[in-house]
Order: structure tokens, then sequence, then C-alpha cells
């Protein structure tokens, strides 16, 4: 039912917390004509909540911090003000939170509690507001701001000021912006055997270790300036690392708030910047931030990646642009946009105009299949500025599936899908932003080719050996030689471990891997993605570590794997699969034709960044077993044949923790969804950008499914963007919704948060719930619903339903109990017959209806 009652308290604080966050008592002679600033550090504070003055921009004469993990739900301060008139108030909220992510502390009211979303500020001490809407009694009210033990804390309160209102509020947003260009903090990136806190990250011991991302604009040596603070009476060190590679060890001088300045050479695009306890450093320091020459910021949402994408449909043509479609078993349902370019008589082309300078291509494009289901082959011929300069070779031997799932029919077979694959090609030269390039049909070889898009980029020369890595050609592999150099890369890596330098070298060319290379504590990297592949063969190939402090990095896996496998039948290799436990790194890896990008477990403070994982036939990333802090970010995702990111907590298996996929761009997973949760304990989806989802899935599920255990702690779903994304399944004749939280087997009792999500042109329902299970504690904050029902086609499934998109809700409640809050939450646009901004089937999901809230 929907409701406007009162909020009920899902994420409140306890009472008996509230009274020992300690009492301070501010009077005031009315309800506030004109706004009243009560000061926090005024208050007597208890619950680990304290006064501090480290960071400037307070009013004042300081502001409470302590709002720390470690004190989650017991720190908080209470307000008391008396002589009030009833009647509506503006509370702000004045704060900051240099985390980097979107926080949340509990704001109780004369007892009536709610989750406020503290959005980020640019640094510590940068202070922002966040406003709710607030009723207060005539005489005395009680207000307490805590750390509850729904929240996720970590952020300054400097003072709160009521103003007497009328009763609406606009909702604060929770977009959280790039850094500013050349200054990153490091307690948003990834820390593992670290704590954070206060705005900084504590390196105590041998392991702890800090990663940030940064974006470079070329490469060169870079000036890094660290902001730290050494309470040792002495200096103490650490070792700074680039690219997971050692580069020096650093000492600190001792003091608070102190800068030391030291270089790192660093490549163009994407670099990872770390700091770390290494065995003969004596750590015990607190790490602040990094100002880093020639730096250019991070994308706000979505991986920032070193490619620009053109639309094959948006360039010029004399082929056949194929109508926008979203029905299942179509090229268009699996082209990016939901469009492409169809070339068939021999000279039939598409061009694009270059809007920053290439010299390598990236080309999604398809193929017919060939009657006995082996694929065929053809050249597509580039062409810069009328003149041509390279063909490219594509195939359909990993595309094309048939039947139900698992897809094992053959050609022939009903609902064929899977119809494009990527192929890619180093230019003869670097050309310029205005080149024409033109992709034409000039061959026979094939009916047609059909192009969706084409990804160019300048490709870095290969990068050189660190020193003191061992070099796998010495051990007997060699580039292009046609022999399996499996056993190479193993004596290496065996060579490596007995070594001073646990480094491996693959140097540029191709090499066979034939079968699963296990290993731990060694970095394996490459010349690069575009220099160094190894290359899978008849299914099998790819890595299984069995222990920490594994590393890959800089090179191209391409596997071999053209079908999926049966379930419990497995017969084919993911990349790299294993039992990970403590300090691996896997960064700058191209993944394609594999049966799995990543299946990991086991793990504890695993670090993934600058993927591309490509064409599996499931998972791209599969986070699952007894897994705690696992990062998976700044990765791009597409053509996945399940969901391109999971968390699974599977019963069998363990629970995941405090795990998070960030800033992360995906599209077109031909299964399931873009980014779903199973279970588990305080996991997060945010930051990313997630598209065109093809076929019995969402953008983003969080669900009890595939035999889960529970949800405990907070799940969160937040600041990602959407976009043509939900489907009809069509073996169960029902819309999906771009988000979806189903509860399967099991209620959903854990507490979930959406917020700041923008749902756009979502192919049938914007937020779905589902089904005959309770979804308890949901808050829902920010949320833009921006057309539904956009997926227009009109047909008859292989089952005989009729499939539209009648009844495509903005937010539609599928028979499921269970309650949520909901404040600034926009439907607009629904389209599709009988379509409604709610619907909820069965009346049973209580709504309660916060502020902000627009078209329903």
């Amino acid at each position: 039912m929907l409701s406007r009652s009162t909020p009920k308290t899902g994420l409140a604080v306890l009472a008996t917390v509230l009274m020992t966050a300690g009492l301070i008592t501010l009077w005031s002679s009315a309800a506030p004509a004109a706004p009243v600033t009560l000061e926090a550090e005024s208050a007597a504070l208890a619950g680990g909540a304290r006064v501090e003055t480290e960071h400037a921009g307070h009013t004042g004469s300081g502001y409470v911090g302590g709002f720390t993990d470690a004190n989650r739900g017991t720190a908080g301060v209470t307000f008391t003000t008396s002589g009030t008139t009833a009647g509506q108030n503006d509370l702000t909220l004045r704060y900051a939170n240099g985390t980097g992510s979107a926080r949340t502390l509990t704001l109780s009211v004369n007892g009536s509690a709610r989750q406020l979303s503290l959005p980020v500020t640019a640094g510590w001490g940068s202070w922002g507001v966040t406003t709710a809407s607030v009723a207060l009694n005539a005489g005395v009210n009680t207000i307490a701001v805590s750390y509850g033990s729904g929240d996720n804390g970590n952020v300054n309160l400097d003072h709160l000021k009521l103003t007497t209102t009328a009763t609406t509020t606009t909702t604060a947003t929770t977009t959280n912006p790039p850094n500013p260009s050349g200054t990153y903090e490091l307690e948003t990136g990834f820390v593992a055997g670290a704590t954070t806190g206060s705005g900084a990250v504590d390196l105590p011991t041998t392991g702890a270790r800090v990663i940030r991302a940064v974006n470079q604009t070329a490469a060169g040596t870079a000036t890094v300036t660290l902001r730290y603070t050494n309470t040792a009476p002495t200096a103490r060190t650490v070792t700074a690392y680039a690219n997971g590679v050692k580069r020096q060890r650093l000492s600190l001088a001792a003091g608070s708030g102190r800068t030391t300045t030291h270089t790192l050479d660093l490549r163009t695009g994407l670099n990872l910047v770390g700091y770390q306890v290494d065995a003969g450093d004596s750590g015990g320091v607190r790490l602040d931030a990094i100002a880093v020459t020639g730096t250019a910021g991070l994308a706000a949402r979505g991986a920032t990646v070193p490619y620009t994408t053109y639309e094959a449909e948006s360039g010029a043509t004399n082929g056949t642009r194929l109508a926008p479609s979203r029905r299942y078993t179509t090229e268009a349902a699996e082209a990016s946009g939901r469009s492409a370019v169809r070339l068939t008589g021999a000279g039939q082309h598409v061009e694009v105009t270059l809007t920053r300078p290439a010299n390598a291509i990236t080309v999604r494009a398809s193929l017919p299949d060939s009657p006995d289901g082996v694929g065929t082959s053809a050249t597509l011929a580039v062409h810069a500025n009328g003149t041509k300069v390279r063909d490219l070779a594509l195939t359909s031997k990993y595309a094309w599936v048939y039947g139900d799932y698992p897809f094992a029919a053959g050609p022939g077979g009903k609902r064929p899908h899977r119809f494009f694959d990527d192929a890619r090609v180093l230019l003869d030269r670097t050309y310029p932003a205005g080149t024409a390039l033109r992709l034409a049909k000039d061959t026979d070889a094939t009916a047609h080719i059909t192009v969706d898009l084409v990804e160019a980029e300048v490709a870095d020369a290969p990068l050189a050996k660190p020193a003191g890595y061992v070099d796998i050609t010495a051990h007997g592999a060699g580039p292009g030689d046609g022999r399996d150099d499996t056993a190479a890369v193993r004596a290496a890596i065996s060579a490596a471990k007995a070594g001073a330098v646990k480094g491996v070298w693959l140097p540029a060319g191709t090499f066979a891997v034939t079968s699963l290379i296990t290993f731990n504590g060694v970095d394996v990297r490459g010349a690069g993605i575009w220099h160094t592949v190894l290359q899978g063969a008849n299914r099998r190939g790819g890595f299984y570590v069995d222990g920490g402090g594994a590393t890959l990095a800089d090179f191209t896996f391409d596997g071999d794997v053209t079908t999926r496998d049966p379930d419990g039948a497995p017969n084919s290799d993911a990349f790299l699969e294993g039992e990970f436990g403590s300090g691996s790194t896997i960064f700058n890896v191209a993944v394609n034709h594999t049966k799995v990008g990543l299946w990991i477990k086991g793990a504890n403070g695993l670090y993934a960044s600058g993927l591309r994982i490509r064409n599996t036939t499931a998972d791209g990333v599969n986070v699952n077993g007894e897994t705690t802090n696992v990062r998976v970010d700044q990765s791009a995702l597409r053509n996945t044949g399940d969901d391109a990111l999971a968390i699974w907590s599977w019963e069998n298996a363990g629970t995941v923790r405090g795990s998070v996929f960030a800033f992360n761009t995906v599209a077109l997973p031909v299964l399931a969804n873009g980014a779903a949760i199973y279970g588990g304990d305080d996991n997060r989806v945010e930051d990313s950008l997630i598209s065109d989802t093809v076929f019995n899935g969402s953008g983003v599920m969080v669900s009890t499914w595939h035999a889960s255990k529970p949800f405990g702690g907070t799940t969160v779903v937040q600041r990602n963007t959407l976009t043509r994304t939900g489907s009809h399944n069509w073996d169960w004749n029902t819309h999906t919704g771009a988000v979806w939280l189903f509860a399967e087997r099991a209620d959903i009792t854990g507490a979930v948060v959406l917020r700041d999500l923008r749902l756009d042109d979502s192919s049938y329902h914007g937020l779905l719930l589902s089904r005959q299970k309770a979804i308890s504690d949901l808050t829902v904050g920010d949320v833009r619903i921006t057309g539904t029902g956009g997926a227009a086609d009109a047909f008859t499934d292989d089952n005989g339903n009729q499939v539209s998109n009648a009844g495509s809700n903005g937010m539609h409640f599928d028979r499921v109990t269970g309650s949520g809050r909901f404040d600034g939450v926009a439907v607009s646009g629904v389209k599709g017959s009988g379509s409604q901004a709610v619907v909820d089937v069965g009346n049973a999901f209580t709504v309660h209806r916060g502020t902000g809230n627009s078209g329903w």
C-alpha cells in the first residue's frame, strides 16, 4: 500500500545509543523566525565523538569528529531546544566529507529517525550542507545526529541550523563530483590492512597499503606531493609503488600535516599510485592526500578509459542503418545504443571523423554464422583520409549461440543470439583529430558485415621490463613461433619466486598458454595490452592463484572459448580464478573470449583496476566465497555472457563482505544483469555507467537468488546512471526493471540503500521490487526515473506470448511486502499502454513518502 504516514525507523538508532551519545542543552527563546545556528563543538560529547580543529573552514571554535568505524553505533551529539512553537523547519547540517563517496548519519527528531545522506565534499577543509524538513513540537525538542548501526559515517560535523519554513523542502543531491585535477584524497582509494577515518589512511604494519587511481595527460616523470602525519619522534618509512611496481622507499620526518615530494614514472591515462609498508619499512604513519603533476582528473561516473567510442549509426554511410530495436534475437538489440550499420555490397562503408588522435582501433562487428557453426571469416578494410592503411581480420567463431540456456543448440536452433565480437588492429601511424576513418566491405567472403562501433585510441610504445624481472624467453618461450609457451611461463615464475625480485616479464609478442598456470606471490606483467598477448587454445588457458601477493598487469589474454559450459560440467577456463588470500592486484589487463574474466574467492584485500573484459561466455567478474574487501574499479565490460559484475555470497561457499564495484562502464550483457549483489554484508555498486542490458536481466539487481546467504549490514547502490536497461523475460513473460530488488528464495532483511540514481529510457520498469517475500529495510533517495517502456517493439515471442511495453511502470511493487522510505524520487516520461508512475500489485508494500518526490 502507499502511505503518507510518518516514516518508520528501519535505520533508527536505539534510544540507548542516543542516551550514551551525551546531551547538550542549547536554549532558544522560540521557534526561529530567523536562522539559529547551533555549534556542534559546544556539546558535551560521548561515544567517541570529539572536538577537533585540524581542518580549516569551520565556524565557531571547532567541529566534531570521531564518527569513525570504531565508534559506529555509539558516536553522536544531541541538541535540545526549548520554548519553540510547533511548525515545520528546515534543519541544515554543515559537514565535511572528504572520503570520496556519499556517507550517512542518522537524524532523530523527538524520537523519529531518518537516515541523512551526506554528499562528498572537495576535501576535509571543504564544507557542505544538507537540508531536511523537520516538524518541531511546541516547547522542548530533542534533535540527535549519530553514527547509527545502519550508517557508514566517517564525516565531520560543524553545526546545524534551524529555519522556520513551509512544509516542503528540496532534497539534497548526492552527486559525487570528480576530484580537483591534480589532487587525490587517499582514503577514497583502495585500502587494505589499514584504517581510515578523519580523512586519512593509517598504515600500521607490514602489508598495509593504499592505492589511488590517477589519470595522466601524458607519459613521463611526475612529481608527487604526499601529505602525511607522523606522530612518532623519529622518521618512519613506507614504500612507493607505480602501477604495482616497487619504486622507492620514502622517509617521512616526524610532524603533523607535513608534505614530502618524490617522482614516479607514469604512463598516459590511468595509473595506480600506491604506498605500502613492506618488509624493512617501519610504517606507523597517517597518509592524507597526494598532488600529482600532469594529471587530468578522473571521470565522475564510469571508467576513465583511453579510447573514444564512435557509434557506427552516427557516422556517414552508404550501408543500411538498422532501425532501433530491443527485441531479443535481433542484431539491433545487441548493438550499442540499439542500432548499427549493415554493409552488404562491395564498397559499402561507414565513416567517422576522429575527435582525438589515434593509432589503434577496436571494431565491434557481426558476421553471419557458418552452416556447421564454426563461424566465418572476412576482412574489413580500414581507410584513413581516403587511403587504405590496414585490413582488419573479423571472425564469427566466438559469436552465434542457439537454444535455451546454456545455449547448446546448433545453427538453426531457436533463439539465435550473441551476434557481435571485437577485432583490433594497430594502425601504421598516429592520425590526428579530424582524420576521416572509413571501414569498408571490399570482400565477397561474407554476405554482410554489421558494424556497431569503433574505439580509437593512442597506444603507447611497449613498456620496458622492470629491473630484475625474469623474462619468459629465457626459459624457452618464443613469440609467435607456434609452440606452447605454458611451461616456459611456469618456469619463469618458479625462478622469480626463488630470486630477490619476485617478478616475471612477458615481452611484446603473442605467446600460447594452453592450460591453467598456478602461482602466488609473484608479479606477472607485460609490455602493454596492445603489445603482449597470451593466447589460449581449445577452450583452455589462464591463471589460477593459490595464495596471496599475486599481481597480473599490462597484457591481453585472448582465450579460445566459443560456447558456455553446462552447469556442473566445466570444460573451459576462466582467465583468472583461485583462492587469492591477501595483497593481490590486477591492473591494465584486457580479457577476451574466456569463460569468465575474474572468478575471485577467498580474497582479503584484492584490487582490480583498468580492466577491459569483453566477450566472455559467462560472468565478467564474480566475487564469491569467504571474501572481504575486494574493489574492482575503472574497468570496462561488454558482451558478457552473464552478469557483467556479480557479488555472490553462495550458501555453500561463504559470505562476501565490504566489497565494491566502482567507476566501471558496463554495456550489453547478453544475459542477466549489468551488476548484481546476491546476499552478503556491506557491499556496494557505485559511480558507474550501465547500458543496454539484452535478455532476462536488469541494470542492477539486489537479490537472494542463486542460493545466496542473507543480506547483512547495509547494501548500497549509489551514484549510477543506467541507460536503456531492464528487459522482458521470455521464460517468465514478465518485465524487469532497470533496478531490480528480487526477494527470491528468502526475504531481504538487511538494509538496502538506493541513492543518487539516474534511470534513463528504461526498456520496461524503472524500479522493480518482487516477489511474494519481504523487503523490509529500504531507503530510496534522489532517484530520477526518466522514461520507462522504451522497448517499443510489439511481437509474439517463441512461447506464443504477446510482448510489448504495456504496463512499464516507473516503480512496480510485485506482490512484495515490507516498507521503505522514498525522498527525492521523480518519475516522468512513462510510456506504454496502461503504464503508470507507481503500481503496487497486491497492495502489500508500504511506501513512506518523504520530501522532494514528484510525478507520483
